[in-house]
């Protein structure tokens, strides 16, 4: 048996919904295709697909195989496209997911450039606030804000980004400053989420990070640009990423508020899965983002150095301590 034309027919059969459309697309014969499937079971003495007359069910054991097996023959294309093309020649399509927001206002407005450099090179960009599974859903690169848990992705601090809160000048004069973070619970705070009920923002307590306080907000959103224009009407208290509120805080839009008691920026990541470190289309995307932003923070921290911005992209590291090659 041929494992990886079997695993093709296979990751095709599951993509197609069945034996006899996957048949059709290859082209090949449904006995053909059967045959592949059943010795790949065979192969993994284990059952991979539960058969009925109309469509395929992907065992657990099926599943992990169909994720495993699509990823595998993904990057051997990549491979052929490398050595066919030069690595000076990306192609292929490039997967990012990223934060809605910082994926509209930041990602979103540099793909053009990138796309006209790149002519065969495609890009999804996936605007999504939650976790993605990277292997599931075929994400080549995913921006993450937040701390990390432990995972086997290669990571990469890019920049800090700090949450503050903020309220409009008529809000503040109608309800009065909080000059404490327990004077939240006095006021309209407007919340992002996905679903309602209580939540909490942390705050710094002399200096250390870990205060919480709980918010009951009597409006919820799941759009941090919506719940900033609600702000600015004068609809509550809000919290939200510095960079974002740039604007309006310098027209007098917003206030800014509780500056005292603003916790330590929350880190901004790059991830990716270590099978792609040496992806030319990888490295090109990887490169374009160190060119637009040298010697700028698009989150309104302070302005990098060129040879700042070149390390934090050319010091990429899996668990083993091993960088990206350079072209």
């Amino acid at each position: 048996m041929d494992l990886m034309s079997a695993m093709a027919t296979f990751v095709r059969a599951v993509d197609a919904g069945s034996l006899s459309a996957a048949a059709r697309s290859l082209p090949s014969s449904l006995t053909s295709v059967s045959r592949q499937i059943s010795a790949l079971e065979q192969h993994f003495g284990t059952r991979l697909l539960l058969r009925t007359t109309r469509q395929l069910a992907l065992t657990d054991e099926g599943r992990i195989l169909y994720e495993r097996a699509k990823a595998i023959i993904g990057e051997v294309k990549e491979i052929e496209a490398a050595l066919s093309r030069g690595r000076h020649q990306p192609s292929g399509r490039i997967r990012v997911s990223s934060p809605s927001l910082m994926g509209r206002l930041v990602i979103a407005p540099l793909l053009a450039e990138f796309l006209r450099r790149y002519p065969a090179l495609s890009v999804d960009l996936l605007l999504v606030d939650r976790a993605v599974d990277m292997v599931e859903e075929d994400i080549h690169l995913a921006i993450h804000v937040g701390r990390l848990r432990d995972s086997q992705l290669v990571t990469r601090k890019l920049a800090d980004i700090r949450m503050i809160v903020c309220a409009s000048p008529g809000y503040l004069a109608r309800r009065g400053t909080p000059e404490m973070p327990g004077d939240l619970a006095h006021h309209d705070c407007l919340v992002f989420s996905d679903a309602p009920g209580s939540a909490e923002w942390r705050f710094a307590d002399n200096g250390k990070a870990g205060r919480k306080i709980r918010i009951s907000g009597r409006l919820w959103m799941n759009s941090l640009d919506a719940l900033a224009a609600a702000a600015k009407e004068g609809a509550g208290i809000v919290r939200v990423p510095s960079w974002q509120a740039e604007a309006d805080l310098a027209a007098g839009h917003l206030v800014r508020v509780l500056t005292d008691f603003e916790p330590a920026p929350v880190p901004l990541h790059l991830m990716f899965q270590p099978s792609r470190l040496a992806s030319p289309k990888i490295r090109a995307f990887v490169d374009y983002l160190v060119e637009r932003w040298r010697g700028v923070d698009p989150f309104g921290a302070q302005p990098r150095t060129d040879r700042e911005t070149e390390s934090i992209f050319n010091s990429l590291t899996v668990p083993n301590g091993r960088g990206i090659p350079s072209r």
